[in-house]
């Protein structure tokens, strides 16, 4: 991997978690693949040679479990999510230069290589095992065939992750109180010989690469305590019939057994890039170069397969003889209305219904993209959906767009003969660094926000120059007015591309420009626009109150429904999702329980809450979790421990509100003094901040 800034002269590749060929897509889903095409195509605006590549996960347990009880063929059925995820993606502007899947030959043929090759080295071995058994089913239960208690957390779990819980990777075994998902019956253990990979060998070489990835902070630092713990060797096959065979030799036992899915799902990332570099041709991209030599490998993931990413992933790669990931971008989690997506309640909001109400994709797009950093949770209602559509794509860029367009063209047939103030050229190229910097930063909030604050300059330079009223008392300087706000909204296109690409094309071609905006880079933001275009029309269009409540009734009532089946116990449909953005969320049923002892109200007057702004967060050195933090809270800027080191991305919260509780007693930590609490929610830290424009130390009440 190298650490030069992007954009380099070696080709680059971007993928996204595989979706398991399983079920439905939602917007949980979409954040990771319109993330990474958006991180791709903003690489492409830089002038970095890129390509973007995914394939549905075809293999694993939760795809054998539904085709069993469907009575279908497991090929079958994943193949034919995998031909609607193929006519899905392309509808919310996401473009991949391949899109295969892990039962392709390509893929089959790779991962056996590779497999081969790691036994080679000695980096595989055979151990017997305790493999949870059905007797009645007469069937050993691998993955999501058996179901008990996590090990670690007590947490209900599945029989390779503890998804309700911790979020760890489980070896076979490792779940107690293990019950068959087939029959619903207590499992047995058995003892049986699977192959292992020798994980624990990479340790020092893991440390070092996490050195110097690249990416948010969440893949960087919480791979580190996995590793502080002691790696453990994986269990790399199943017995199972649905998979990609174990490279056997007919005489090492070996026949009978299926690779484990998390060995031929990342190998599709190589596969998916090899079928592209081959359709295109070598001179075009060289997909061995990206993978066998210097290419940039950016991953975009869901932050709850961040382990096998960082652990297992490279550590396979670096025993094969491959390049390693760069960067590794883990995104966090899409809540609904402040609770978690549950696909079995219906709480999600589904691709399809999202395109069936006649919402444009970009739409969507941005909200995702530019709702907080890449690796924080976003919450998703319908009203903030409104809001932001309306307050930034249609109030400040389109209204921008429109107006500015519509006044060149009907005073001047298009863009006036004048030349671009230095003011606005300047502008124009701080923005141009910024999307430099964000792209460099792995900030697609940053990306989204350059072209947006552009656009907005752009109101208040129109604004303020009025020229409407130089027209007729100084036309020169009117030209000149409008010729820089022509051109600002060329610019803002080109920004914005990466984020809305098909409401940035419409720009592109309303200002009169040939071909495609994809095809330009940042610096095609200042060359001049044409002299004439036609008149424009309005690229947006404002989100009515009455619809938004039609929305959010219909969603409610599809909850209630969800709700009330199951409680009946009518079958709904299955939490299995695509593996790049699990249900990890808790529901009710799984929170802590309400503390019995209540306090006064003259208790809680004494607690002096206030509302802060985030002016400055660095890690503490020496301490793994801690941050020092310093928060202005209206009457002064107070110094603050937090632990949230490995949880945020600490350089994306300057200018971040918070609630900070101001009259606890001071604290030192690691040798620094806290004066302060911040108020956060769960494991993961979700900073609490305030909905509306409460000033900064205003107190809570």
């Amino acid at each position: 991997m190298s650490t030069d800034e992007f954009p380099t002269d070696r080709p680059a590749v971007v993928t996204c978690g595989l979706p398991y060929a399983n079920g439905d897509l939602h917007i949980g889903h979409l954040r990771g693949y319109i993330g990474a095409d958006a991180f791709n195509r903003a690489l492409r605006t830089l002038g970095q040679r890129s390509a973007y590549v995914s394939g549905s996960d075809m293999h694993g347990t939760p795809v054998a479990v539904n085709a069993e009880e469907q009575g279908v063929d497991p090929e079958d059925f994943a193949l034919d999510w995998h031909e609607q995820y193929e006519e899905t993606f392309p509808q919310f502007n996401v473009e991949f230069d391949n899109y295969g899947h892990t039962h392709d030959e390509t893929n089959t043929e790779l991962t056996q290589e590779i497999v081969r090759t790691l036994d080679e080295e000695g980096y595989i071995y055979e151990k017997a095992i305790q493999v949870a058994y059905d007797p009645d089913a007469d069937q050993y239960l691998p993955d999501r065939y058996v179901e008990g208690t996590c090990p670690y957390c007590g947490a209900k779990a599945r029989g390779d992750e503890c998804d309700e819980g911790c979020q760890r990777h489980l070896e076979p075994g490792e779940v107690e109180d293990p019950k068959s998902a087939i029959t619903g019956n207590p499992a047995e253990y058995r003892e049986r010989t699977h192959k292992f990979f020798r994980v624990s060998e990479f340790a020092d070489y893991l440390t070092d690469f996490l050195d110097d990835l690249e990416g948010t902070s969440n893949a960087r630092n919480q791979p580190r305590q996995w590793i502080e713990d002691g790696l453990q060797d994986w269990c790399i096959t199943r017995d199972m019939d649905w998979g990609i065979d174990y490279p056997a030799d007919g005489d090492d036992g070996a026949d009978d057994l299926v690779l484990y899915v998390w060995v031929d799902a990342p190998i599709e990332y190589i596969a998916s890039t090899k079928q592209y570099g081959e359709r295109v041709g070598e001179d075009e991209y060289d997909w061995e170069r990206v993978w066998k030599d210097d290419g940039e490998i950016v991953h975009v993931i869901g932050r709850d397969i961040i382990q096998h990413h960082t652990i297992f992933w490279p550590a396979m790669l670096e025993g094969a003889g491959y390049n390693a990931p760069r960067g590794i971008a883990a995104t966090g989690f899409i809540t609904i209305g402040g609770k978690g997506l549950s696909t079995s309640r219906n709480r999600a909001i589904w691709a399809r219904e999202y395109l069936d109400e006649g919402f444009h994709p970009d739409l969507l797009r941005y909200y995702l993209t530019t709702t907080g950093g890449l690796q924080q949770d976003v919450d998703f209602t319908w009203d903030a959906f409104r809001e932001k559509v309306n307050g930034e794509l249609v109030g400040t860029i389109g209204n921008f767009w429109y107006r500015s367009l519509l006044f060149a063209y009907r005073n001047y047939e298009g863009t006036p003969d004048a030349d671009v103030s230095e003011e606005v050229r300047e502008r124009i190229e701080g923005a141009i660094g910024e999307v430099r910097e964000s792209v460099n930063d792995y900030s697609l909030r940053g990306v989204g926000q350059a072209a947006t604050a552009l656009a907005q300059f752009g109101n208040e330079y129109i604004q303020r120059n009025e020229p409407w009223k130089l027209t007729d008392d100084d036309p020169d300087r009117a030209e000149q007015v409008i010729r820089d706000c022509v051109q600002i909204a060329k610019a803002v296109g080109v920004l914005l591309e990466p984020i809305a690409p098909d409401k940035a094309q419409r720009l592109w071609e309303q200002v009169g420009e040939d071909g495609a905006v994809a095809d330009a880079h940042l610096e095609d933001a200042l060359e001049a626009p044409p002299r004439n275009f036609d008149e424009p029309d309005e690229l947006f269009a404002k989100i009515e109150d009455d619809r938004v409540a039609e929305l959010e009734e219909k969603l409610d009532a599809r909850i209630e429904e969800a709700a009330a089946a199951e409680d009946e116990g009518e079958e709904t449909e299955s939490d299995d999702t695509p593996a790049d953005e699990s249900e990890a969320m808790t529901d009710t049923e799984d929170l802590e329980p309400l503390l019995e002892d209540r306090i006064s109200f003259e208790d809680f007057q004494n607690l002096d809450i206030r509302v802060g702004r985030i002016e400055s967060a660095e890690g503490i050195e020496g301490a793994d979790d801690l941050a020092r933090l310093e928060v202005d809270i209206g009457f002064e800027t107070r110094q603050v421990v937090a632990g949230i080191k490995q949880l945020h991305d600490l350089d994306e919260l300057s200018g971040e509100k918070c609630v900070l509780l101001a009259n606890m007693e001071p604290a030192e930590l690691f040798g620094v003094e806290s004066n302060g609490m911040i108020l956060a929610a769960g494991d993961e830290a979700d900073l609490l901040t305030t909905h509306g424009d409460a000033a900064i130390g205003e107190k809570v009440r």
